[in-house]
């Protein structure tokens, strides 16, 4: 089973303070096979953003953090068919553009699950459902069952 993370998980895995965001985060990187982990280009390019922006970060330490995350999962790029099924589902959905470039990478990666805690919780297209890891109903049993076997 492979899964895509969004941004807000590499966000709160790679944010200094506490919390239970945070530690959740840091806890499904680790326990998450690293062969079965995509990331969508563009997540990457979101996490650079909010690193800089956000976070204050300077260019070069922001780019060393995402190198890193590049170097450790696959990445899909946003090619023209992404975007084309993006933007289909988009437009069908009313999901905002850059989200739906995401769960269009997600589907193009074949990936089962989009861990996500910005996107509609239990929202399914082309094979790929949306999970919030951090809501308070519980995982789908096979992402559980997952995060169990390597815990």
């Amino acid at each position: 089973m492979r899964l895509a993370l969004d941004t807000n998980i590499l966000v709160y895995a790679e944010s200094t303070a506490p919390g239970a965001r945070e530690d959740l985060a840091r806890v499904l990187v680790q326990r998450l096979p690293p062969d079965r982990l995509v990331l969508p280009a563009q997540v990457l390019g979101e996490l650079f953003n909010v690193l800089t922006r956000k976070a204050k970060l300077p260019a070069a330490q922001a780019r060393s953090l995402v190198t890193r995350w590049m170097a450790t999962y696959e990445v899909v790029p946003t090619s023209a068919d992404v975007l084309d099924e993006g933007f289909e589902l988009a437009a069908l959905h009313r999901f905002a553009s850059w989200d739906a470039i995401i769960v269009a990478a997600a589907a193009q990666a074949g990936c089962r699950y989009l861990l996500s805690e910005d996107m509609q919780d239990g929202f399914t297209w082309r094979g790929v459902t949306v999970a919030n890891p951090f809501a308070t109903a519980p995982l789908p049993p096979p992402l559980a069952a997952l995060l169990a076997a390597n815990g």
